[in-house]
């Protein structure tokens, strides 16, 4: 080595270096901590998995969506909605990425104020509760104007629909035509009188993640009845299934009590 040229010398010092924090960080430290992971959370280190009959059918950290191609199954409760990919694609977790400010529609996607809206009135039709909430057109969608100087525009529906309101500060109201651009005018939303919605707001909003596996204890007594009905059981005892399956706040003190919607289900199934 002394003879080495110095520049030699570097990059065979450069090269051990690079062998050892390879074996070090890429294969001694993995396999410590998969084996500690393994040793002391197995359950956790493995996805959290459940199992029905044998068989691996989700897990206790990440949503699934219980449908079919009628859409909600009606004898399971329904877990919150998912941005993640196709909802609830572990690969694709992610938020929508849209605000409050996000209330026009467009030709290409709905704002998030429609969403909302389409979700609430879909979720009161199936529980059989009013689907109304502030800011929302009957028919499901945002309930905003644009606002010019001789009439305004509800911009979220599309001629021939009939316009929320026929007249907003004695300017006649009309449908958005479509094709044409109303980027000139004011954007107004307008709050109604819904009053407290009777559909809680996980109900309609996605999780940050998109894998949310709980809903509010709102949300699960909301769907109480349509369950107790189709499955033939006494409401009480689908009320006693969801206080069974209701988390705390964590430490006493943090975030909000929670059900899981796939251990529920599977409760119920078992029941």
């Amino acid at each position: 080595m002394d003879r080495m040229p110095s520049w030699v010398r570097q990059h065979v010092a450069a090269l051990r270096a690079l062998l050892v924090l390879t074996v070090v960080t890429g294969i001694i430290y993995p396999l410590v901590a998969t084996g500690v992971a393994q040793a002391l959370f197995n359950n956790k280190a493995n996805g959290s998995p459940i199992e029905k009959d044998g068989k691996t059918v989700g897990s206790a950290i990440i949503g699934q969506s219980f449908t079919d191609a009628d859409g909600p199954v009606k004898k399971y409760f329904q877990s919150r909605p998912s941005a993640a990919g196709d909802g609830y694609d572990p690969t694709s977790t992610s938020a929508s990425n849209l605000g409050p400010e996000d209330v026009i529609d467009t030709q290409d996607r709905k704002s998030l104020l429609t969403q909302v809206c389409a979700r609430s009135k879909a979720v009161g039709e199936l529980e059989g509760v009013s689907g109304a909430r502030p800011y929302c057109t009957p028919d499901g969608v945002g309930a905003v104007l644009k606002v010019f100087p001789d009439h305004a525009v509800s911009v979220n529906q599309a001629c021939p629909a009939t316009s929320f309101i026929a007249a907003y500060q004695g300017l006649r109201v009309e449908c958005a035509k479509p094709g044409e651009d109303y980027a000139a005018g004011k954007t107004v939303p307008v709050r109604g009188n819904a009053g407290t919605p009777a559909v809680p707001a996980d109900a309609v909003t996605a999780s940050a993640s998109g894998l949310d596996p709980n809903i509010s204890p709102a949300y699960a007594e909301l769907q109480a009845p349509r369950v107790a009905r189709e499955r033939g059981l006494p409401l009480d005892r689908v009320k006693a299934l969801i206080a069974a399956h209701t988390t705390g706040r964590a430490l006493g003190f943090m975030g909000e009590p929670a059900v899981n919607v796939l251990e529920l289900n599977l409760a119920l199934d078992r029941a």
